[in-house]
């Protein structure tokens, strides 16, 4: 028995830590698109369909602690993944692949941004959502 769509938990807010929010700002902005907006003085939000992502510079905030990047990608499904590509090198994204297609089907590049953070761009009509058993082809 499935669950419905009420019981569902909604990921809202993915924090990616930063170390230059004002850095942080300018790469995201440029690379998602968007301007984002800025919530305190260490916290800069960007709303990509519905789930912030929520640049946090803790130093930035006053907070005594400092944070590494996130240890995994962070994933962002585009219509255009050619443009998302062209940004990201514009943007001298580190580790930069090329276009690929990976063997779940999703069409999609890997990239790091300037404090070390993993992201990923999927062509969105081949994003794998796990709704069905995967198919690798042999």
């Amino acid at each position: 028995m499935g669950r419905s769509t009420r019981d569902t938990p909604k990921l809202f807010r993915v924090i990616l830590p930063v170390t230059d929010i004002d850095r942080a700002a300018k790469f995201y902005a440029k690379l998602l698109g968007m301007p984002g907006v800025r919530v305190t003085p260490g916290r800069h939000y960007f709303d990509c369909d519905g789930t912030i992502l929520a640049c946090f510079d803790p130093r930035a905030d006053t907070d005594d602690f400092d944070l590494g990047p996130n240890p995994d990608h962070i994933y962002f499904g585009v219509r255009n993944l050619e443009a998302a590509h062209r940004k990201a090198t514009d943007l001298g994204a580190e580790d930069l692949s090329p276009i690929e297609i990976q063997p779940w089907g999703e069409r999609s590049f890997y990239a790091k941004d300037p404090f070390g953070n993993k992201f990923c761009f999927v062509d969105r009509s081949t994003m794998f959502l796990g709704r069905e058993p995967l198919r690798i082809p042999r």
